[in-house]
């Protein structure tokens, strides 16, 4: 009888892994092959900005499974190899290595490369960014011991973390942003204030409206960053955090419809039989938004992996999951779900600048977004108002003696 063909999971990040594990819950008893580019066994993200660049966490809490659980579960691990090209009408896969996989479903969990930064110097000693465990462990050796003059580019999620966390460890930090605010894009201006206002508190010095023109060095090394308002910002060590872009080189080789990423439907299926994508890669219709949709955060891949493999499985599925993430800065432990859009009108729950409240955006008086800054167990009924879809008063969504529960029915 001929050998049954595996199920091939591109990608060894965590949508990957939770891909392969939820594959094995589910019954599935044929081959898996879990191809990885990097070194390492899956791990999480989320540690590599926070807890691991504090200093107050192992390296090792970051990976998604124990080091024997892939042979113990029978997932064939291949690590430090990378799929560079896929053939779907021959159900064929080609890793850098020459060899050649035949799979019965592949599963691209790919994920996104950090975007690099486009100007003169970029590529001098000094110049880091935070993507991979091996960058994190360079950071780590960077930033500890304290003394330096770390200069932040992008005043995103990573680049805020990273400036905490230099700051927490004693360094000099300057973050330079383009926009407005930190955060201009995902909260807006009214929230952005309040993480340039942390930020400042703790001595960062935020330079926002300001566009870096250049790197320069000395002996290969960096020295300084040069911006359309600064001659030279001395620096030891350029933290660079301006977003990702979707590793989907191999999908649009092979002809699948690519639009910031991987084109699939909600059961995150893409445009070619039997080849699906889940992740940081994934553009997945999402049923409650009414359109294609990519998030880049840890509870996607954490959620949209499984949903994958069961849909791979032949199940039914409809990824509808609410978008989610946290952070954590300082004394600040933020949770964020939803999705909101640039005009939506913001309601708070209590007052900013007390360091304790709910901000919420609505757009027709629904609830698109919410997020708790240092209020806890609140995540369930912000998600449930959400889907809800209600129109809500926005005196009720302020008013604190308001259930969360009620407003949502």
């Amino acid at each position: 009888m001929p050998t049954q063909a595996p199920f091939v999971i591109v990608g060894a990040g965590l949508a990957g892994a939770k891909a392969a594990e939820t594959l094995r819950e589910e019954g599935f008893d044929g081959p898996v092959v879990l191809v990885g580019a990097e070194p390492e066994r899956p791990y999480e993200r989320p540690p590599l900005s926070k807890q691991y660049l504090l200093g107050r966490a192992d390296r090792d809490n970051a990976f998604v499974h124990d080091a024997g659980w892939y042979a113990e579960h029978d997932v064939e691990l291949r690590t430090g190899v990378r799929a560079t090209r896929l053939d779907p009408a021959a159900h064929r896969l080609t890793l850098d290595t020459g060899e050649e996989l035949s799979y019965a479903r592949v599963l691209l969990a790919t994920g996104a490369s950090a975007r690099r930064l486009p100007v003169p110097g970029a590529d001098l000693d000094g110049v880091r960014y935070l993507r991979t465990l091996a960058d994190a462990d360079r950071l780590v050796t960077d930033l500890t011991g304290g003394g330096r003059r770390v200069v932040v580019v992008g005043a995103g999620w990573i680049g805020l973390e990273v400036a905490a966390a230099a700051r927490s460890h004693g360094n000099t930090v300057t973050v330079v942003e383009p926009q407005p605010t930190p955060l201009h894009a995902v909260l807006g201006a009214e929230m952005g204030r309040v993480f340039a206002r942390l930020h400042r508190d703790h001595g960062v010095e935020l330079l926002t409206d300001t566009v870096v023109r250049e790197i320069r060095g000395s002996g290969g090394r960096v020295t300084s960053v040069v911006t359309d308002g600064h001659a030279g910002l001395p620096a030891d060590l350029v933290v660079i955090g301006v977003g990702v872009v979707p590793d989907s080189q191999v999908a649009a080789a092979a002809g699948l419809e690519v639009d910031n990423g991987v084109v699939v439907d909600e059961a995150l299926r893409s445009s070619a039989p039997d080849v699906y994508a889940a992740g940081d890669v994934a553009s997945a219709f999402h049923p409650h938004h009414g359109r294609h949709v990519r998030v880049e955060h840890w509870a996607n891949a954490l959620n949209q992996g499984p949903a994958a493999a069961r849909s791979m499985l032949g199940q039914e599925v409809a990824y509808d999951r609410v978008p989610y993430f946290f952070t954590d800065q300082y004394e600040l432990g933020m949770e964020y779900s939803g999705l909101a859009g640039p005009g939506d009108t913001v309601v708070c729950r209590g007052d900013p600048d007390d360091g304790a409240f709910i901000a919420f955006w609505t757009a027709d008086g629904r609830v698109t977004a919410g997020m708790n800054v240092n209020v806890w167990d609140v995540t369930a009924p912000i998600q449930q108002l959400i889907r809800s879809r209600r129109q809500v008063q926005p005196a009720r969504l302020a008013d604190p003696d308001t259930p969360l529960e009620l407003l949502a029915g």
